[in-house]
């Protein structure tokens, strides 16, 4: 399972970040696709986690030089995509989604309306199947969410700035609506009787936030956590608080078991930061960041570039 959030800086630099949750990672790492890789259609240099087949990046999240980024985040039991694309749009299959969204398009509103013209159809890459994912994609001015199920190629905004799992984006922003108490600030004193009520320090307000690694739960609690959390200056406290929020969200190992009894846990989180074109990202046992920027790379290349792990 997996959340992801966005925010801006009092600048309006957009900072953009995401757990992947899983019981095992895939051996992904900091992935470059230059402008004039033969995939990369819109020529924009594209930066983020992925592996490689055959020269071509299958990213779990990216983002571009323009300042748009994007995660994948686990929809099965929902995301559905049929087998060829309606009448008179485009097919794009779930593995290419990211790097086609990234490397055609600067903002938010440019892929909301090319999506309009496009179908999401069921087709993997190679003897990868295909993954059952819904995407939230973001700029400095906002995200939207992409969600593709039986009814139809849903594109919402997401005023939350947040995604987690199943079930959809309109459930989870309707499920918001049942914490409307939850609050930073520390509740009056209250008089029961003769006997006078005090909180015992700071937090009291956030009771009844969900504690646990639920999809439903972590939505609410990124929310808030995203919602609530001091504006920064600056890139290493701007980044810092990625790591924090995301922090408040992560699986520990131990906790959560998946439908096959394998240990579920938070296998890196991420962060781009459009103000330095850098990305950054650690790991469940390494917490120390490791980074790139767009300027470590041959921008005017063919070939995927990859940091070493």
């Amino acid at each position: 399972m997996c959340t992801a959030i966005r925010f801006t800086d009092p600048d309006g630099n957009l900072y953009f970040g995401r757990n992947l949750d899983w019981a095992y990672g895939y051996g992904e790492t900091i992935t470059f696709t230059p402008r004039n890789h033969p995939a990369n259609t819109g020529h924009r240099a594209i930066m983020g986690m992925a592996i490689t087949s055959d020269d071509f990046p299958l990213y779990f999240d990216c983002a571009n030089e323009d300042g748009l980024a994007i995660a994948g985040l686990n929809f099965p039991g929902y995301a559905h995509f049929p087998e060829t694309a309606r009448p008179g749009t485009t097919a794009v299959a779930p593995y290419e989604f990211p790097l086609w969204v990234c490397s055609n398009f600067a903002s938010v509103d440019d892929v909301e309306r090319a999506l309009a013209d496009v179908t999401l159809v069921n087709k993997g890459f190679g003897s990868f199947p295909v993954s059952l994912l819904h995407w939230i994609i973001a700029d400095a001015t906002g995200c939207i969410v992409v969600e593709s199920t039986a009814e139809d190629l849903q594109v919402m905004r997401d005023p939350a700035d947040v995604l987690a799992n199943q079930p959809g984006l309109a459930w989870h922003l309707e499920n918001l609506r049942s914490y409307l108490n939850v609050t930073p600030e520390a509740p009056a004193s209250a008089n029961w009787g003769n006997a006078k009520l005090t909180p015992y320090g700071a937090g009291a307000g956030m009771r009844g936030l969900p504690g646990d690694v639920y999809s439903p739960s972590r939505f609410v609690r990124a929310a808030y956590l995203n919602a609530h959390h001091a504006p920064k200056t600056g890139e290493q406290a701007n980044v810092a608080r990625v790591f924090r929020t995301l922090g408040g969200v992560a699986m520990v190992e131990g906790c959560a078991e998946m439908n096959d009894g394998a240990n579920e846990l938070t296998i890196f989180t991420s962060a781009f930061s459009a103000r330095e074109g850098r990305y950054y990202y650690n790991t469940y046992e390494q917490p120390a960041y490791v980074s790139a920027a767009f300027t470590d790379f041959d921008l005017d290349g063919t070939h995927v570039q990859q940091v070493a792990k």
